[in-house]
């Protein structure tokens, strides 16, 4: 920081500098006049009127230009472009002074004055009247404003007036020549200012400029490229631009570094020198940290010196800051309001579209390396979102969480940040912060954020504490999130962690930690995940506590369904949900509504299952909390009843919509839905590499988080690929059943389905696996299963010649498909029994099964089936198509209202039509 002897003897030589200036160029006429360019009627032997350049690169601020044009419609605007440093004002200002139009306005007389060694209005005069060509004297400003009254219409552009009105020392003499110089009426002036301030006494145009933000991401793109050239990964282009948060100068700087390092050198360079990789330069033009330096220096900045303190601090805070955080968090900082507005006055900071206060990347980047926050200061906002979150917990699930969870979501990435700053042997707060984690990791999983970089780092620190109650609270929770983040040596740490849990008396912890266990060997060790389940379930009981009642409960109706003991998992799941409205738990409600909408779906009924999570949706909301992992599973269970009723359009384009959702950074969501659309892509015909690519990165991210069940489903996916495609290999459907065997009964259900359709297979195939299949889904009460089973054995006795038991096989499989809207299944039914009747001579019985069909077909998104229907009406005589195109004319007339049953059956004696083929025709 600048003495005040250092600050006035920097004024003093800036002020000499401008003299010198002002003298070299008044007495080098003949050196000027080649050396410079000269603007129209100011031209002269003495003028220093040299225009700037035109950018050559510009992008991404057309609507600022068009703005700025449309203002010039008036006879002179006064025009301020505001920002951040480094944010592209000069270059705007540019791009007008050589737009087409501004030229045929004003042509020669466009003065561009550059005011970064000005540091009074007198200096401020001397520099315009030098571009005016005007002799040095000791005050120009009656001269100046003289020269430009008398002159033509003119227009006056100064740059990084900031430089000049900065100092409260010289800001009102500037701000009264900036009001003497709008006087002038053939006068237009626009200024560049770094902040969000304009200068007072001047009337400028209305509606103000707003102050310049980042670039859009694809002009950041276009910027970049066009310095750096193409050829770059766009993936990486994208890794450099976050870098950046599109701020102008930042990207024109490390386009450059990548022009001559290449993208993956400057991001390794990045990560260890952050914004010193884009600051080898000599000025604010080409050096960010100059830049930025130059705006904390800025009085605006000084007077309030606690002002560095609050961006100091916003630079480890990357979602921000609200007022109610500011003032709740109870610094020692006594203007912290005033600090507020400095930070915004000087375009340091900024509000986002909440309102929430925040600090662009680089600056963020400078702050943490320069100038990082103290203890002192992370102190007071560790403690306020520490208490944030144990209240949240205490009231999480009910009606009044709904607040907490937007306030922490609101703070997700500022919580890790705070806490890791106490994460490190010796630190004061390691307890707090280790304890602070598996608060933290509770709520993360509740919101669907599971992805934690904090979780390493403290099984790293667990020695380093004696804190056993805070190592206990975290290793339990733990155990709680194993889907993404694998557990390293589980058996010891399970085992240190019930010592822990000796020293200290919590029940409640250590029904937590036995739930908890169950949770994590779902995935491993069915028994095991029932004994450690069933062990929670019963402290839970003994102690009185509904709340882990219900939570253990939960588990329980889970594993049975994933075990295909369906009736129990309802049972159990109805129990949930009286539990969780006994303690007023919404969201513990809205999981035993999931579970037991998951058992109606394998129940066959779809109605319900849609109906309860419409309900659990409705409770999510309630709580805050619709946009959580449990929101994803209800929105994926609705997907999957489109799915299994062959709607695959539908389904495919739910899981497109929650993979978008929870792309990036919440990895089970994203291997899951890739997988489901996979799945669901296979019998919609899309070409094989498309679902290859979605199976192969499924597989790659359940690999990474070590999750061997849902690799194993991917590899079932991959099993009907290869079927589609003609692979008769049965192997690793068969490695998949036996691996789902006794643990997860959707993958055992999957694989034998597959198999014992034997109308996929080249012959000689096992026409057993038919029977398999109905008898493992009579024993879960799987009712679309044993519907399909029937149809398959239906197809082996047809096969069989027996076509008696196939027709009563395939029309008892077509009124369960019928009962249930399964499209597909109910087609495939009725091209069976319509191909018979053709076979047995029944023409108008076997095209009215196919018509039928067709359109079912379609809606199943089978195109081929399509094409095969048509080409079998077509083989049908036009006589007996018109015969059939009147008995479905008769039959509308008669859709007479409920009670004339008679009246229908006479007429349809009429048509000679039998019982059955009008049931056909009417469904």
């Amino acid at each position: 920081m600048s003495t005040a002897r250092d600050m006035e003897e920097q004024a003093q030589i800036r002020h000499q500098e401008v003299l010198n200036a002002i003298e070299m160029i008044s007495s080098s006429d003949s050196a000027s006049s080649t050396s410079r360019m000269y603007s129209g009627s100011y031209a002269s032997s003495n003028s220093i009127s040299m225009l700037p350049a035109e950018p050559k690169i510009f992008y991404g601020r057309e609507s600022e230009l068009a703005d700025i044009l449309k203002d010039f419609e008036q006879s002179t605007p006064r025009i301020a472009i505001l920002g951040a440093g480094g944010m592209g004002k000069t270059s705007l200002a540019q791009a007008v002074l050589h737009h087409e139009e501004i030229v045929i306005r004003y042509q020669g007389n466009r003065l561009f004055v550059a005011c970064d060694t000005a540091a009074s209005k007198v200096e401020l005069a001397g520099l315009i009247g030098a571009h005016l060509g005007m002799k040095p004297g000791q005050d120009f400003t009656r001269a100046v404003l003289h020269r430009l009254s008398e002159g033509s219409t003119t227009l006056l552009i100064l740059d990084n007036l900031e430089t000049v009105w900065e100092p409260v020392e010289s800001r009102k003499e500037v701000e009264e020549f900036l009001s003497l110089l709008t006087d002038i009426t053939s006068l237009a002036l626009m200024i560049t200012m770094r902040g969000a301030e304009r200068p007072s006494k001047v009337q400028w145009t209305r509606p103000f400029l707003p102050s310049l933000e980042p670039l859009a991401q694809e002009a950041a793109r276009k910027v970049f490229i066009a310095i750096a050239e193409d050829g770059h990964p766009m993936e990486e282009i994208d890794q450099v631009l976050s870098l950046t948060d599109n701020m102008p100068l930042s990207i024109n700087l490390l386009a450059h570094a990548v022009g001559v390092e290449g993208t993956t050198a400057i991001l390794s360079r990045w990560q260890r020198e952050h914004t010193s990789v884009i600051s080898e330069g000599y000025d604010r033009k080409s050096n960010l940290e100059s830049s930025i330096l130059l705006s904390l220096e800025s009085p605006r900045i000084t007077s309030t010196p606690h002002s560095q303190e609050l961006l100091s601090l916003l630079s480890i805070l990357p979602d921000g800051l609200s007022d109610v955080e500011l003032k709740q968090s109870k610094f020692a900082i006594q203007d912290i309001l005033d600090c507020k507005r400095a930070l915004l006055r000087t375009a340091l900071a900024y509000l986002d579209d909440h309102k929430r206060l925040k600090a662009l990347v680089p600056i963020r980047e400078y702050m943490a390396k320069f100038r990082p926050p103290t203890d002192e200061m992370i102190g007071p906002l560790f403690k306020h979102f520490q208490e944030l979150l144990q209240v949240y917990l205490a009231d999480m699930g009910k009606q009044s969480s709904a607040l907490y969870v937007e306030r922490l979501t609101s703070n997700y990435t500022n919580i890790q940040n705070i806490i890791q700053n106490g994460l490190y042997p010796g630190h004061p707060n390691l307890a707090d912060s280790i304890s602070c984690t598996s608060h933290f990791i509770r709520f993360s999983i509740t919101i669907g954020n599971e992805v934690i970089p904090l979780i390493d780092k403290v099984i790293s620190l667990l020695p380093h504490s004696e804190d056993h109650r805070a190592k206990a609270s975290f290793t339990v929770r733990l155990f709680g999130q194993n889907r993404i983040h694998p557990i390293p040596h589980p058996k010891a740490l399970i085992a240190q962690t019930l010592e822990w849990l000796k020293t200290f008396d919590d029940p409640n912890l250590e029904t937590i930690f036995y739930t908890n266990l169950g949770f994590y060997y779902s995935d491993l060790d069915i028994p095991v995940a029932l004994k450690y389940c069933q062990m929670g379930l019963s402290l839970a009981t003994s102690h009185g506590n509904i709340k882990e009642q219900s939570v253990a409960l939960t588990l329980l109706s889970w594993i049975k369904w994933s075990t295909g003991d369906y009736i129990t998992a309802q049972a159990d799941a109805q129990e949930v949900q009286r539990l969780a409205k006994m303690s007023g738990d919404l969201q513990r409600e809205a999981r035993g509504l999931y579970t037991e909408a998951l058992c109606c779906q394998m129940l066959g009924d779809y109605c319900k299952c849609i109906f309860l999570v419409k309900r659990a949706s409705a409770l999510l909301e309630l709580c805050g909390l619709s946009q959580g992992d449990l929101n994803y599973s209800l929105m994926n269970c609705q997907a999957e009843v489109h799915a299994y009723k062959s709607e695959y359009v539908n389904a495919c384009n739910l899981y497109r919509q929650l993979l978008q959702t929870y792309r990036g950074g919440q990895l089970y969501y994203e291997g899951f839905s890739l997988m489901n659309i996979a799945e669901v892509e296979v019998p919609m015909g899309i070409s094989c590499e498309m679902i290859q690519e979605k199976i192969c990165a499924s597989q790659a991210i359940f690999k990474k988080i070590g999750n061997k069940v849902m690799m194993i489903a991917c590899d079932t996916i991959q099993a009907d690929l290869n079927l589609r495609e003609g692979d008769m290999s049965c192997s690793l459907l068969r490695k998949c059943l036996k691996a789902g065997l006794g643990r997860e009964s959707q993958i055992v259900g999957y694989c034998l389905e597959r198999l014992a359709d034997v109308t996929r297979w080249s012959p000689p195939h096992d026409p057993s696996w038919s029977i398999i299949l109905l008898a493992h889904s009579l024993r879960a009460q799987k009712k679309l299963e044993i519907y399909k089973a029937l149809q398959f054995v239906g197809d082996v006795h047809l096969m069989q010649n027996d076509e008696l038991t196939a027709v009563s096989l395939f029309t008892v499989a077509l009124e369960g498909f019928t009962y249930m809207d399964v499209h597909r299944s109910r087609a495939e039914c009725m091209v069976r029994l319509g191909d018979m009747a053709k076979k047995n001579g029944d023409l108008l019985k076997a095209l009215e099964l196919w018509e039928t069909a067709k359109p079912l077909f379609e809606r199943s998104s089978q195109a081929k089936r399509v094409q095969d229907i048509d080409e079998r009406v077509g083989d049908i005589s036009e006589e007996t198509k018109e015969q059939h195109r009147k008995n479905l004319a008769r039959l509308a007339e008669l859709n007479v209202p409920a009670g004339k049953v008679e009246e229908v059956d006479s007429d349809t004696e009429e048509l000679g039509l039998e019982e059955e083929q009008v049931k056909l025709i009417t469904v």
